[in-house]
């Protein structure tokens, strides 16, 4: 699924220039992880709220297993929808830290 063209990166703040070094190439793929950390946590966050009154039945669910691995399962369906693209937030963020970097 295509995002959104407000929410895409420009390629030139990605793609680095002729002057860019590897302490440039370095910092720019930590503010890359970062960002995606960030959006997955934002996700995990909105998926634990969607969740939190749905209640399933017995042989397949509820219990205090639920509820105690229901953390875990938000995360790594956050984690698979950054994966997959996330919905743009990574790329707001990644924006944002590589203007205040100078890295744009």
């Amino acid at each position: 699924m295509p995002s959104a063209p407000f929410a895409s990166v420009p390629p030139s703040l990605l793609q680095p220039t002729a002057q860019t070094n590897a302490a440039d190439l370095a910092k720019r793929g930590r503010i890359e992880e970062t960002a995606k950390k960030f959006e997955t946590q934002f996700l995990s966050m909105m998926l634990q709220q969607m969740f939190a009154g749905v209640e399933t039945s017995s042989p397949f669910g509820g219990g205090p297993g639920e509820s105690m691995f229901r953390s875990f399962m938000t995360e790594a369906m956050a984690n698979q929808m950054v994966k997959g693209g996330g919905v743009g937030i990574a790329d707001t963020v990644q924006r944002e830290m590589l203007k205040l970097q100078g890295l744009t």
